[in-house]
């Protein structure tokens, strides 16, 4: 495995790499969740490159930025037992240069949900991944599903774009419990991480009332909402069930429906989402 650290090293090593190329672009602190997507990248793929970069742009809260868990060293032995080829790891200013003032923006479907809660936080993802494509040029990249609405942004970004990367939508990996794999589990307590569970009950509570024949959508989110009042040390941000493709909220639930909700316990936002359909 190769480890990059500047734009002119990651093209030299891509320049003699077999294609097709996919990549997996991570923040670090890898779980079997990035693995899941190593291991799908690989299955199609000549070369697998991750990127390890801890993006200040998506951030809100410089706090939550800087208590983001790190360890490089840890990141790169999974790494390397994945299967991954080539790691790019790069400093801020290397994706960012002096004097960078461009921003990749993405419209309506980046407003609700996480965009309204987390203000200007997919313009960073936006950006960065956008950069990511223009340099590594993969023909695929692969991309969890817990977060689905960030899917979404990524995939219309490059179809708006035309940029030539494919968007490879990977399903949810979680924990015998039910929680989503995610870095941010690592800041949780153990009492945090034992209420932790109550987002995925809670997804489950909307998909049953749905599959008991509700329709009506603001029952299913008081389904929801209900589920997560029994865990004291939940805090929602919010409770959604909406249509997949524009992330509207429904008020009939007539058709597939996006059953998302974002959490607080500890003090580490979480989040989770369900598909199911009427």
């Amino acid at each position: 495995m190769q480890v990059v650290r500047t734009r002119a090293e990651l093209r030299a090593v891509l320049a003699a790499a077999p294609r097709p190329v996919g990549l997996v672009p991570t923040m670090g602190w890898l779980h079997a969740g990035h693995v899941s997507l190593v291991e799908r990248a690989r299955a199609d793929s000549a070369t697998v490159v991750m990127s390890i970069f801890v993006n200040p742009r998506q951030f809100g809260e410089a706090a939550d930025f800087e208590q983001y868990p790190r360890n490089e060293g840890r990141d790169l032995e999974r790494a390397e037992a994945a299967g991954v080829d080539i790691v790019f790891a790069p400093t801020v200013a290397e994706v960012y240069p002096p004097g960078f003032d461009t921003v990749v923006s993405v419209g309506a479907i980046s407003w609700p949900l996480e965009g309204a809660a987390r203000p200007g936080h997919f313009d960073g993802v936006a950006t960065v991944v956008a950069i990511l494509f223009a340099l590594v040029g993969a023909e695929r990249a692969y991309f969890g599903l817990k977060d689905y609405q960030q899917v979404r942004v990524i995939r219309r970004m490059a179809l708006d774009l035309a940029l030539p990367t494919t968007v490879v939508p990977c399903e949810t990996v979680r924990e015998p419990d039910g929680l989503a794999l995610s870095s941010r589990n690592a800041r949780l307590t153990p009492a945090g991480r034992a209420a932790a569970p109550v987002l995925r009950r809670a997804l489950l509570a909307g998909s049953a009332a749905i599959a008991g024949g509700e329709r009506s959508g603001d029952a299913v989110r008081a389904a929801m909402r209900g589920m997560l009042e029994t865990e004291p040390a939940a805090e929602p941000d919010y409770v959604s069930v909406a249509d997949p493709d524009t992330l509207a909220e429904l008020e009939t639930i007539d058709r597939e429906a996006l059953l998302s909700l974002a959490v607080r316990i500890d003090g580490v936002r979480l989040i989770d989402n369900e598909m199911t359909r009427a």
